[in-house]
């Protein structure tokens, strides 16, 4: 077990209602990505590449305003509820 993974937090809603919420496996994923697993980061948590492009983007906008910053920011916002809500549904199906 990697070091990190003994300082993640635990899912409250795992541990108190012993099934998985929506955000489950962002943390992992986002450790593996930084250990350059890319594939496994996507397996563990699909919006990982919607939601890290989406958090650069308001950070962006926040300081710089760019022409349709707006549009991507709803684009990318759209995007990761859908694969998250999705990824969520195939976990409870399998």
């Amino acid at each position: 077990m990697p070091l990190q993974e003994e300082y993640m937090l635990p899912c409250l809603n795992k541990k108190l209602f012993g099934f998985e919420c929506m955000g489950c496996g962002l943390q992992r994923s986002l450790s593996l990505l930084f250990h350059g697993e890319l594939i496994a980061a996507f397996k563990m948590y699909p919006a990982i590449y919607t939601l890290i492009p989406l958090a650069l983007t308001i950070g962006i906008s926040f300081f710089y305003k760019f022409k349709n910053s707006n549009k991507v920011i709803n684009g990318l916002a759209i995007a990761s509820v859908l694969i998250i809500i999705i990824s969520f549904i195939i976990k409870k199906i399998n």
